[in-house]
């Protein structure tokens, strides 16, 4: 009588396996909404030595008499945690395809500089400058020698109904424009491979650099092999480098912050931008100390980190909060500013310089002066000198050097606040100062690395936007000739800013200067 014993003692370890796997394996299936099941009945589990005894005097019996039955648990119910779903991401792709016929002197790199500037609705049929143009939508990039007047080079033409936003490898050899298109098949930031020839699209979306609320502009490596670029990313946003020979992309950044503002550095090493990581680990609900999207903003700022391309390293560069992206002023000093511009109450803006290799940082501030907001700075190639805008009282322009010292002032050179736009030569010996954004109030103002005048020219034209040749041969600078319908054109004129000549006068329609390109 003990085998069948023993085998009603198999078939119950067999049915509590099969109960307790398929308890296991509801707790590994996830649910959204876990479903409630019949529970099974437990049944008496017999102990290890079955306590029956066969008596001759008895009647033997096949059930066991069960010692210490214990009870099955019911399988328990999954509780789904509360989440939110990520935000729609970007997603990088390489589409829209085109083919652009570029003339072999720009093939490649360019090796002498020329400056670049987009010429929009220009009209072809009309003979009168003076003459109103109608809008036809057509916009076209040219690159122009400042040696031969006229020497048009076109690049790239295509319709858009507003201006292009174009970024430039500084060699030449690629570039990056974004669309602005009601159709989504078009809109976008495109790149322009000019070895390949090879236009094609990266990022969709109708206005691609804005990115959550954050507007981010492309990078390019000094040999313009690569492109930087800030895209929404799950919960946070990324950097991403993207390779201008076929579009592929790789991640530079999983924090699980906002990271934004990338800035290549001139010697190609490392990468500076500004993440919110310091207060905000990340915006990923799962994880621990995540902040919360639904009760918090997303940051308008952070702080400066650097990205060591060979070796992967992050660090962070100063406990500086900054509102404002970083520029680099050479190969081992980052410029940058303090002061949330989305403060009213405490406007104050102040600026930095950092080197990058001791780690020091220090803010560039005259003596005695707490409360003046310090504008629209422009720091000298070799970062010993910095022009600023002096908003207080007063609105001045100020020459100081990087440790506060005041070495000259110009109170006559009052433009509007954010207002001056100026730019050094490459040796530092000439500083061209004019206006931004069409607010160009004065005519050719340049003076040399003391702030004495070297050219004082009134309008007509008036200077805007300056940019000296990347070999300091040249001034190019955009100008409104208010004699002729108030038309803006390009100018070229020698680093002193004399004998100024203008490269778009026989063009038809809206000109915008972009900078230099090559050499």
């Amino acid at each position: 009588m003990r085998q069948p014993v023993m085998a009603t003692l198999r078939r119950l370890q067999l049915v509590i396996t099969l109960l307790l796997l398929g308890a296991c394996s509801a707790l590994s299936q996830p649910t959204a909404s876990p479903t409630a099941t019949a529970t099974p009945t437990p049944m008496p589990m017999p102990s290890d030595t079955p306590s029956a005894t066969v008596t001759p005097s008895a009647t033997p019996t096949a059930t066991p008499t069960a010692s210490d039955t214990p009870t099955i648990s019911p399988t328990p119910s999954l509780t789904p945690t509360p989440t939110l779903a990520p935000p729609p991401s970007a997603q990088l792709v390489f589409d829209n395809w085109q083919l652009s016929d570029l003339p072999e002197t720009i093939r490649g790199g360019i090796n002498s500089p020329l400056v670049a500037f987009i010429s929009a609705n220009h009209q072809q049929t009309i003979g009168n400058i003076a003459t109103a143009q109608p809008f036809t939508g057509v916009q076209t990039l040219y690159f122009a020698s400042p040696a031969r007047a006229f020497s048009r080079i076109p690049v790239l033409e295509l319709e858009s109904a507003q201006l292009l936003e174009v970024f430039l490898a500084s060699r030449g050899n690629a570039l990056a424009f974004a669309r602005l298109d009601d159709n989504p098949n078009r809109a976008g930031l495109y790149i322009l491979n000019m070895n390949l020839g090879l236009v094609a699209r990266v990022l969709p979306g109708e206005n691609p650099l804005l990115q959550r609320g954050i507007y981010s502009e492309p990078s390019f490596s000094p040999d313009g092999s690569q492109m930087a670029l800030t895209v929404a990313s799950g919960f946070d946003l990324d950097i991403f480098l993207v390779n201008m020979a076929d579009g592929s992309s790789a991640r530079l950044s999983r924090s699980g912050s906002y990271e934004f503002w990338p800035s290549w550095s001139p010697d190609g090493r490392s990468i500076a931008f500004v993440s919110d990581r310091a207060a905000c680990p990340s915006w990923d609900p799962n994880q621990p100390d995540a902040c919360d999207a639904r009760t918090q903003p997303p940051p308008n700022g952070g702080h400066i980190y650097l990205r060591e391309l060979a070796s992967g390293e992050v660090r962070r560069l100063s406990g500086v909060k900054t509102h404002e992206s970083p520029s680099w002023i050479n190969e081992t000093l980052l410029a940058f500013s303090s002061g949330n511009p989305f403060d009213l109450l405490n406007p104050q803006r102040r600026i930095w310089q950092a080197n990058v290799e001791s780690g020091e940082v220090r803010e560039v501030r005259l003596p005695g002066e707490p409360t003046a907001s310090y504008l629209s700075e422009v720091w000298s190639p070799s970062g010993i000198r910095v022009l600023v805008q002096r908003a207080d009282a007063g609105n001045r322009a100020a020459l100081l050097l990087a440790d506060g010292t005041l070495v000259a002032e110009d109170s006559s050179l009052a433009f509007p606040r954010f207002g001056m736009l100026a730019d050094w030569s490459p040796n530092g010996g000439r500083l061209a100062i004019g206006g931004r954004g069409g607010n160009c109030p004065y005519g050719v103002r340049v003076k040399n690395g003391a702030f004495a005048s070297v050219a004082t020219g009134n309008p007509p034209p008036t200077m805007c936007d300056p940019r000296y040749s990347p070999d300091g041969e040249y001034l190019a600078f955009s100008g409104v000739n208010p004699r002729v319908d108030g038309r803006n054109d390009v100018y070229i004129a020698s680093a002193n800013g004399f004998g100024a000549t203008s490269l778009t006068s026989d063009l038809r329609g809206q000109i915008k200067l972009i900078g230099w390109v090559g050499g």
